[in-house]
């Protein structure tokens, strides 16, 4: 089952990095975030009420809510939709891969996880990785580039979606529900956004265009409920920083449709980047006893019980 979820993170959130392109036109961006959760919330409770899931909470937790919706279903897309006015989908991706390093630091501080040697290595390979795509807009770095702004705004939303994940596993191990804690972290989410909508948005309120619509469906159904529902939800299994593996192996699949659909032109740096990257993920998931947890297969007989770095975050109640 975690493998299945780990496979649907990747290839969805891979594809959405396009989609939101699909969103950059008249529309402002605080605009277009709050209509794409606004959406995805509505489909999350109403299959909760369908299935009679609880959906009352004490303030308590809908404080938690809130903050969950405004680190990651807000205020880190926002970052995001502006950075890719300046930078192609795959390389937003790329320095989103970056969640993997910020998990494994706030994983030890807010959860008191062990970091091991092997994700420190896996990790630093990784990052060499992407300081090997990005080596020239490094080298000449400077907040008045566009490049420059894209990769602040990225580096920026990724650690706000970290936070974020901080909050999730937080409300998951109190044992709130994947379905309901998302749904209503994504209203949070759009109702923050709303104001900044209205006060600050220009142009058009909605663009009926088939690239608009289509790709803001995409983003509220498979990028959202289904995208989110399966990372949150492995999220609570396997604990953030292992969960943020798939943060390093997505953006190949954002570059391969970069390449089709922005012709973004591969040189010799940037392969040996991506090599990085994989090489990177390679080394973190050679762990025997995290391959038999995405894989689903019992331990060996005489296998010694996993340490405090390798052992999962508890299950929530739904995914018992």
């Amino acid at each position: 089952m975690n493998a299945v979820l780990y496979a649907v993170t990747v290839l969805i959130w891979g594809s959405t990095w396009l989609a939101i392109k699909g969103q950059l036109g008249d529309v402002h961006p605080t605009a277009s975030i709050a209509y794409r959760f606004a959406l995805a919330a509505v489909i999350l409770l109403a299959w909760a009420r369908l299935r009679g899931l609880p959906l009352r909470y004490p303030a308590r937790v809908h404080g938690q809510f809130v903050l969950m919706g405004g680190l990651m279903f807000s205020t880190n897309f926002v970052c995001f939709y502006f950075a890719e006015r300046h930078l192609t989908t795959g390389l937003v991706s790329i320095v989103f891969a970056m969640s993997l390093l910020v998990n494994m630091v706030f994983a030890r501080v807010f959860f008191r996880r062990s970091i091991t040697a092997k994700m420190l290595v896996g990790g630093a390979v990784g990052l060499l990785g992407i300081v090997t795509v990005f080596w020239p807009e490094f080298r000449n770095f400077g907040l008045s580039s566009g490049s420059g702004q894209g990769i602040a705004l990225s580096a920026l939303g990724t650690l706000v979606f970290c936070l974020g994940n901080v909050v999730s596993g937080k409300t998951q191990a109190a044992g709130v529900p994947v379905v309901q804690g998302t749904g209503y972290a994504m209203a949070y989410g759009a109702l923050l956004m709303a104001p900044f909508a209205a006060f600050l948005g220009h142009g058009a309120p909605f663009q009926p265009t088939l690239t608009y619509t289509g790709s803001l469906l995409y983003l509220a159904v498979f990028g959202s409920v289904v995208g989110f529902g399966a990372y949150l939800t492995l999220l609570g299994r396997i604990g953030g920083e292992r969960a943020a593996y798939a943060m390093v192996l997505f953006p190949i699949v954002a570059l391969l449709l970069s390449t089709v659909f922005e012709r973004f032109t591969w040189t010799a740096r940037d392969l040996a980047g991506v090599a990085l990257i994989l090489i990177g993920n390679a080394i973190m998931l050679a762990n025997p006893a995290l391959l038999r947890r995405l894989t689903g297969r019992p331990a060996p007989a005489g296998t010694p019980a996993p340490s405090a770095a390798e052992a999962p975050a508890a299950p929530s109640p739904a995914d018992r």
